[in-house]
């Protein structure tokens, strides 16, 4: 009988050094990106040191993490920046426009996408909020058979009895490598209904015209086009209800099993409509209250991962589509806070303001807390940057603008930068060619929103009367001295390696 004890508890022991010794397996780390909708660079307090907005969270989450001075996003404009951002893939190698209102998918069936990619490696994948990339409609009338005049035009307008509301739709996040979508598309376009997955929860069954919510907008709306929606439609309801959602989505995951959450936030887009709690938290307007309102939002969403033992394991992606709307000129004026910070223009210019974005990265225990990088880097970096973390193979002809920017957040670039150029596009056959210091456009101008003159004069900006123009950033970020006929050879220079990465595929 001794021995027999004796013998089991000897294999017991045994059995647990065993086990002692057998490696856990690693949980490769979950990814949350929080992609804010016209958010400038100088709306982030860490940022710009006279912003007249609070953003506690995120100057935290920048606190934590590594921030970067030099990152842009593809576009100008909104649907373009998403598409790079979710492909790898510069924008106008497809398009150069949004997708609107009841447009079709911007994607291709054989585009491989981020979370296609991130699912076939084993990750749960979720996209929450605005979606604004097409869907393939189902349409009862292919045409519209309504009209409606807004900005001095009349416009063809799809009504309710247009569209098949109960037929799936196709052609959106669930085709694209997410399991799970929920979203209103955008904020200021019809639909004004929610969809789940491949469903709408509620048909619209009522219509929306011009700017005309029950409850108006607290700063100037000329942005939310009329169209169908759900009889008592609230947009002030949209940012709490995103808000829940992606709570409660964070809380459902599993400690084992790695997941991917895209979360773009329809603000601080227009209409401005943050919720009463958060009226007078800026010293910027309504505008400051609703950008206020988003970095709250981002604040929950890190302190969800907190609270559910993610946060150790999570790598949290902060950034923006493009540049600040054109009421930032307004706000500069009234409020003193330039959304743009101390760059040139804003929302669909060429001009440095209209992408140049913040952009902050947070990876525990990895990337150094309050690390700043001056590193250029592209939103169509991401793709590559996370698949080179996780390990898994990129796929062939997938991402190919895409070049991973990890030995810069884990501090082995010391002297040099992966990226040494990058395209920037929003009008068609307009460029904005970046290398090195210098910046070429190949247009006498880089506006596409006509700046006021009020504005030139508070900031002392001058017109530039040469064909195309050239900047050193390194000593001009405010893009004040032309160089164009100063440095012909630089110039040529940028009009090749803009030729060469055009004659690599571009949409002409």
């Amino acid at each position: 009988m001794r021995i027999s004890i004796l013998s089991v508890l000897l294999t017991c022991v045994f059995l647990s050094c065993t086990n002692a010794q057998k490696p856990i397996k690693p949980t490769k780390p979950n990814i949350v990106i929080i992609y804010a909708d016209d958010m400038g660079y100088g709306d982030l307090n860490c940022e710009n040191p006279n912003s007249k907005i609070p953003t506690p969270n995120l100057d935290q989450l920048a606190s934590e993490g590594m921030r970067f001075t030099d990152a842009h996003s593809s576009s100008g404009i909104c649907s373009p920046s998403r598409f790079a951002l979710l492909t790898g893939q510069y924008h106008w190698r497809r398009t150069h426009n949004i997708v609107n209102s009841f447009g079709p998918p911007m994607f291709k069936d054989s585009d491989v996408t981020l979370p296609q990619t991130l699912k076939e490696g084993g990750y749960k994948t979720a996209a929450i909020g605005k979606w604004h990339l097409g869907w393939n409609w189902n349409f009862i009338n292919k045409e519209p058979s309504g009209e409606r005049t807004y900005w001095g035009k009349t416009h063809k307008t799809y009504l309710v009895k247009d569209i098949d509301w109960e037929a799936p739709l196709t052609g959106g996040p669930l085709d694209r490598g997410f399991d799970y979508y929920f979203g209103d598309g955008t904020i200021n376009f019809p639909p004004y209904a929610w969809v789940e997955n491949d469903k709408f929860i509620e048909a619209p069954s009522d219509f929306f015209e011009f700017n005309k919510f029950e409850r108006e907008a607290k700063e100037i709306d000329w942005d939310s086009r009329p169209g169908p929606k759900v009889a008592g439609w609230d947009p002030y309801r949209v940012l709490p209800t995103l808000t829940k959602k992606t709570i409660s989505w964070i809380q459902e995951q599993k400690k084992d099993e790695p997941f991917f959450l895209y979360l773009a936030l329809p603000s601080p887009h227009a209409p401005i409509i943050p919720n009463d709690e958060f009226d007078g938290k800026s010293e910027a307007g309504a505008y400051g209250d609703y950008m206020f309102q988003t970095d709250w939002i981002a604040g929950q969403v890190l302190k969800t991962l907190k609270e559910n033992g993610f946060e150790e394991n999570t790598i949290v992606i902060f950034s923006s589509d493009n540049g600040p709307e054109q009421f930032a000129f307004e706000r500069a004026e009234k409020f003193d806070h330039y959304s743009m910070g101390d760059f040139r223009g804003l929302k669909r210019d060429l001009w440095e303001g209209g992408h140049h974005i913040p952009f902050i990265i947070k990876w525990p225990n990895k990337v150094e807390a309050g690390a700043v990088s001056d590193k250029l880097i592209s939103q169509v970096d991401i793709m590559a940057t996370i698949l080179d973390i996780t390990k898994i193979k990129t796929p062939e002809k997938a991402a190919m603008d895409s070049q991973s920017f990890l030995p810069i957040i884990m501090g082995k670039s010391e002297g040099k930068s992966l990226r040494t150029s990058t395209i920037h596009n929003t009008q068609r056959k307009r460029f904005g060619v970046r290398n090195g210091k210098w910046l070429y456009i190949n247009f006498s101008t880089g506006d596409v929103s006509k700046m006021p003159e009020y504005y030139k004069k508070l900031r002392g900006y001058k017109d530039f009367k040469t064909k195309g123009l050239l900047f050193d950033l390194d000593k001009d970020i405010e893009q004040r001295v032309n160089l164009y006929t100063k440095y012909p050879e630089v110039v040529k220079e940028m009009e090749i390696l803009l030729k060469k990465e055009l004659d690599r595929g571009y949409l002409k």
